[in-house]
């Protein structure tokens, strides 16, 4: 069985994003694993446990900063590490998509894991475009995925607490919304050691993609006005609610 998982390192959002031009300052930022791709790689180890395959992990690097993220995903049970050596910082989820699905081409998995989306933009569009460049069935929201005879056994999740079997003919790509067990750790010293000692497979980006938009400028947002704290008693604060409401001809 033959596992690919596309990750994506983006700037920690526990941080502040300064922007610089039209956009983030990625020299001012630290780069973190999305966590959509960690639950990812998680559902891939589970699968690879399961049936006895090879887990591959490839992600565009943008800045120079995906090794730490490979070696990461590495430790936690991956087999296989490639980056695409793009060095764009302004490459959009559709270029990712075709440099990422030209790559995973060449691999012919049975099965294509991807987060559901991305923390830092949340337009979920990567797995989708991969699986429409490698014509390839594709499920999102997915919250385990169970492997037998060729088959693919998916449940995906639903808004308002429903869900979803299917049953889906390999290959295909899946985004993983959570996996079906929480990601395993890794220590600090079994990535450190895998530093040392992996090989990361380097290829260039080939094709071209375009959403068709021009970014054409990022700002912090403009502070229009502050919150107003009230104190003093449960009755003084009410009485203070039912004035302010008053005066704004609410009530």
């Amino acid at each position: 069985m033959d596992i690919v998982v596309a990750i994506k390192h983006i700037p920690s959002i526990a941080d502040d994003l300064p922007v610089k031009g039209n956009n983030v300052d990625f020299d001012s930022v630290d780069f973190v694993l999305n966590e959509f791709d960690e639950q990812s790689i998680e559902q891939a180890v589970l699968v690879k446990e399961a049936v006895d395959g090879t887990v591959t992990v490839i992600g565009v690097d943008l800045i120079g900063e995906l090794d730490n993220i490979l070696h990461l995903a590495l430790a936690k049970g991956a087999d296989k590490a490639i980056k695409i050596t793009a060095d764009d910082p302004a490459a959009s989820s559709h270029q990712q998509a075709k440099w990422l699905s030209d790559a995973i081409k060449s691999l012919s998995p049975d099965i294509v894991f991807a987060g559901v989306q991305a923390s830092n933009d949340l337009d979920g569009q990567i797995g989708p475009m991969i699986a429409a460049y490698l014509d390839m069935p594709y499920i999102g929201g997915v919250s385990s995925v169970e492997i037998s005879d060729h088959t693919a056994t998916i449940n995906k999740e639903f808004s308002g607490g429903f869900g979803a079997k299917y049953a889906v003919s390999l290959p295909m790509v899946v985004g993983v919304q959570a996996a079906s067990k929480p990601p395993r750790y890794a220590p600090i010293s079994k990535v450190r050691q895998i530093a040392q000692t992996a090989t990361i497979e380097k290829i260039a980006p080939s094709g071209d993609a375009s959403a068709g938009l021009a970014f054409k400028k990022m700002a912090a947002p403009v502070a229009t006005g502050h919150a107003e704290m009230l104190t003093g008693s449960s009755k003084e604060v009410a009485a203070k609610i039912v004035e302010l409401l008053k005066s704004k001809g609410l009530a």
